[in-house]
C-alpha cells in the first residue's frame, strides 16, 4: 500500500475515533474527499486493523465509530501541528485574548505530557526550530475583552439554555438590567454576545465589555428553530447588523490582482471585467464598517451600489476632512 493511502486510512480512523455518534459512509466520503465505493473499501480496511469498530443503526442508514479511541502510537502530533497550535495561542495572547490563549496552551501541555518521552525528545529540535523561525503579525485594533467571569457565565448559560441577567452599559438605555437568552459568541475586533432579549427570538448583539453584574438565572431560554450563528454573522460586513443590501464594487485594473485573492465577504462573487478590472458582488448589512474597509483600497475601488453605501462613504470622507482641518463640500 502506498504511503498516501495509509495516511488517508489513518486520517479516517482518527475521524471515526473522534466522533461520539459515528459517521455514515456518505459523511466519510465527504470528509476525506472520496467516492462512496472508496469509502466502503476504506471502512473494510479499517475494520481489519481496528476490529473494535462498531456499527450503529441510524435508520435509514448506519453509522460507524471506534468507541475506545486509538492507541497513542497512532496519535503522535507532528512538529508542524504543535507549531501551528502554539502560533495560534501566541496570536491570541498578543491580541489580548488571554482566555483563549490560555486554553490553547493548556491543550498543548496536555498533549505533550501524554506523548512518550522518546517521541518528545525526537520532536523537540524540530519544534524549537519552527517556533524560532515563525511569527504572526498583529494588526492594529482594539484589544478584545475576555473576562473569565463574563465568558464563564455566558458559556454556562449557552450549555444549559438558561437566560442571563446583566446590567448593560450600552445601547439607548445605559445601565438598564436585561434578561437575554444567549445564542452564541462572536469573537473579532470586539467580542459580542448574540442573544434574544426576554421572550423575543430576534437575535441582537451585546458587547461583552459592557456587561455588568452578570448572572445565570433559573429561567429557561428558547433558541430560535433553525438559528445559525454563521448565517447571522454573514448578514453583516463585520459585526454591525442593519438593513441587508446588494453590494456591487468595481475594482479597477491596478487593483484587480489583489482583489482576485481577497475575501470581501462569504457571499461574494468575483467577475473579471473586459477592461482588466473586477466586479465584486455580495449581500450584507453594516455599510459604515464596509465604508471604513473600502478606505484601505484608495483609488482602486468604485462603489456601484447601493446608494446608501455611497452616502455613508461621502459622510465618512467629509468627517475625516473636517477632523484634519480641510474644507469639505
Amino acid at each position: 500500500m502506498r504511503h498516501e493511502k495509509a495516511a488517508r486510512l489513518l486520517e479516517l480512523a482518527r475521524m471515526l475515533a473522534a466522533s461520539a455518534e459515528g459517521l455514515t459512509l456518505d459523511e466519510m466520503a465527504e470528509r476525506v474527499g472520496i467516492g462512496r465505493r472508496t469509502a466502503e473499501r476504506m471502512r473494510d480496511a479499517i475494520r481489519e486493523v481496528f476490529p473494535q469498530m462498531e456499527e450503529v443503526e441510524d435508520p435509514p442508514t448506519r453509522r460507524f465509530r471506534i468507541p475506545s479511541g486509538l492507541d497513542g502510537v497512532f496519535q503522535a502530533p507532528t512538529a508542524d501541528e504543535f507549531a501551528a497550535l502554539h502560533a495560534a495561542a501566541e496570536q491570541f495572547r498578543a491580541a489580548g485574548a488571554s482566555s483563549r490563549a490560555g486554553a490553547l496552551l493548556s491543550i498543548e501541555q496536555k498533549v505533550l505530557s501524554a506523548i512518550r518521552a522518546g517521541a518528545r525528545r525526537k520532536l523537540a529540535p524540530d519544534l524549537e526550530a519552527l517556533l524560532e523561525a515563525e511569527s504572526v503579525a498583529i494588526h492594529a485594533g482594539p484589544r478584545p475583552f475576555e473576562d473569565e467571569t463574563v465568558l464563564g457565565a455566558v458559556r454556562e448559560a449557552i450549555m444549559s439554555l438558561h437566560r442571563l441577567r446583566f446590567r448593560y452599559e450600552g445601547g439607548s438605555s445605559p445601565g438598564r438590567v436585561r434578561e437575554v437568552t444567549p445564542f452564541g459568541l462572536m469573537f473579532g475586533r470586539s467580542n459580542y454576545l448574540v442573544g434574544g432579549e426576554g421572550s423575543s427570538p430576534e437575535p441582537r448583539t451585546w458587547r461583552l465589555d459592557r456587561l455588568r453584574d452578570i448572572e445565570v438565572t433559573d429561567i429557561p431560554g428558547t433558541r430560535p428553530a433553525g438559528f445559525s450563528l454563521r448565517e447571522f454573522m454573514n448578514r453583516s460586513f463585520g459585526i454591525y447588523q442593519d438593513e441587508i443590501e446588494d453590494v456591487r464594487l468595481r475594482i479597477k485594473p491596478h487593483g484587480a490582482e489583489e482583489a482576485m485573492g481577497w475575501r470581501f465577504h462569504p457571499t461574494q462573487e468575483l467577475e473579471p471585467l473586459p477592461d482588466g478590472g473586477v466586479l465584486v458582488r455580495f449581500t450584507a448589512g453594516g455599510m459604515r464598517e464596509l465604508a471604513w474597509h473600502l478606505f484601505t483600497w484608495g483609488d482602486k475601488v468604485e462603489i456601484l451600489a447601493p446608494e446608501r453605501l455611497k452616502t455613508v462613504m461621502r459622510q465618512e470622507l467629509a468627517a475625516a476632512v473636517r477632523a484634519h482641518g480641510g474644507a469639505s463640500d
